[in-house]
């Protein structure tokens, strides 16, 4: 049987979406199964598109600070958050969303970003 790990994403910023992301597809590279439960903010990053709207965790600097990160970025040829998720499900991970936090956030299925969506359930599921 594989080994599993599921990360919870509570945070809507870029970075910790970021480094979540490549813990996912780090661990389906290694053969483990992999999920990632979005809720509060996190959840808001699955709003048809708000995947790179979040902000930097720090020297946030009004936004400048996110451009700088994105630019550094590019030169290195990382991957964009669109393609690490894009990655993540086509390698077979699976995206759940909090229904708890849709009722609570107010955001509904037709909000979200249903072609990346596994699964709407709590979080015993």
């Amino acid at each position: 049987m594989a080994e599993k790990a599921t990360i919870v994403v509570e945070s809507g910023d870029f970075d910790k979406l970021y480094s979540a992301l490549i813990i996912g597809n780090g661990a389906l590279a290694m053969g483990m199964e992999a999920s990632m439960f979005f809720t509060f903010f996190g959840l808001l990053r699955l709003k048809k598109g708000q995947l790179d709207k979040g902000p930097l965790s720090r020297m946030h600097f009004g936004g400048l600070g996110k451009w700088m990160i994105k630019r550094r970025m590019r030169k290195a040829n990382a991957a964009s958050l669109e393609r690490m998720l894009k990655d993540f499900v086509e390698l077979g991970g699976k995206i759940m969303a909090c229904d708890m936090t849709m009722e609570i956030m107010g955001v509904t299925k037709e909000n979200l970003r249903d072609d990346r969506i596994s699964d709407y359930c709590a979080v015993g599921s």
